[in-house]
């Protein structure tokens, strides 16, 4: 699930030169929008679908392996939905669209819509369960609800002291982590809807990810720090953005993906580069930076969404430059 970025913490990007030295370039790029680039982007578990809500033309959904636009996704006919947020079903058959007043649930097979529904407050991010039966929604309301996106309603709420930035949910839906205005990364039992672990942080909590194993949680501040914490007792393991107490660093995280089998973690940052780190020895393996619009000035690209290639030996990434990255 990766939602629209307020624009401040993408500008970040222009204050963390030099973060990228060591970086690959990407293999390849292709463009999945015009100039004007994305809100919100998305890519499917098994590394075939891309979906992105762009800034002049709506949604849509492209097959990666084809380098093929399959469909385009609106709320209404004839106009082009501001998509906030953008998420594919574990399995890939559904992906979801939300706008901040409504939501749509599409089938990626057919391109056909199969539930419309109004949102309960604004939608800040987004993120679908198995087969698209539920959508775990942050909102602007300082909230986070669990809403059957198959016959409407409300399952669960989850309430905040402020509005919910970033959300993630288990791949056995009974955990929820959320990350908020108020700097704290909170982890949730879904079925009681009662808080277990916080997290706190210096700024907003804009990116959060579940471990598949259910064991790991990730969590980044905007501009601050991201960490690797461990959801049975809330510890913290080690910084991704290396020891504040030493070196301080600042870095904006927009987007983040465990491997399957929850030994590795790829993560996407504002000023354009992509990591993938080993987890188990708390260390970078690969660093990559995606493709820009222009050789030269201030045109790096946000990274919003990262997966990992079903090769085994390839990495996807689509900026905020509207572009689709393969990284090997």
């Amino acid at each position: 699930m990766t939602p629209g970025r307020p624009l401040s913490l993408l500008l970040g990007s222009l204050l963390l030169a030099g973060c990228g030295a060591g970086a690959d370039s990407a293999a390849e790029s292709m463009r999945l929008t015009e100039q004007s680039g994305l809100y919100s982007a998305d890519l499917s578990a098994d590394g075939i679908h891309a979906l992105v809500g762009a800034v002049s033309h709506g949604g849509s959904l492209w097959n990666v392996q084809t380098r093929a636009r399959a469909f385009d996704w609106n709320h209404q006919a004839g106009v082009f939905t501001t998509m906030s947020a953008v998420d594919f079903s574990p399995e890939g058959r559904f992906a979801l669209t939300a706008n901040p007043q409504d939501l749509v649930l599409w089938n990626v097979g057919t391109g056909k819509a199969e539930g419309f529904w109004s949102a309960p407050g604004e939608i800040l991010d987004a993120e679908l369960s198995r087969q698209g039966n539920y959508a775990l929604l942050g909102m602007g309301n300082f909230e986070a609800v669990y809403f059957d996106i198959r016959r409407g309603g409300v399952l669960k709420t989850l309430r905040h002291p402020a509005r919910v930035r970033s959300v993630a949910l288990s791949s056995d839906e009974r955990l929820a982590l959320t990350g908020a205005d108020d700097r704290i990364a909170r982890l949730w039992d879904l079925e009681s809807a009662t808080e277990l672990h916080q997290v706190a942080f210096g700024n907003t909590v804009d990116t959060v990810a579940l471990a598949p194993n259910g064991r790991l949680a990730f969590s980044s501040g905007s501009l601050d720090q991201a960490v690797i914490w461990q959801t049975d007792s809330g510890e913290v393991l080690f910084h991704l953005s290396g020891d504040d107490s030493l070196i301080p660093r600042r870095l904006s995280y927009l987007s983040a993906r465990f491997s399957d089998n929850s030994d590795q973690l790829l993560t996407g940052r504002a000023d354009g580069t992509v990591e993938l780190w080993d987890l188990n020895r708390k260390q970078v393996l690969r660093r990559w930076k995606v493709d820009k619009d222009a050789a030269y000035g201030p045109t790096s690209a946000g990274v919003l969404a990262v997966e990992f290639g079903s090769d085994g030996n390839s990495w996807l990434a689509i900026g905020t430059n509207g572009r689709m990255n393969w990284l090997r």
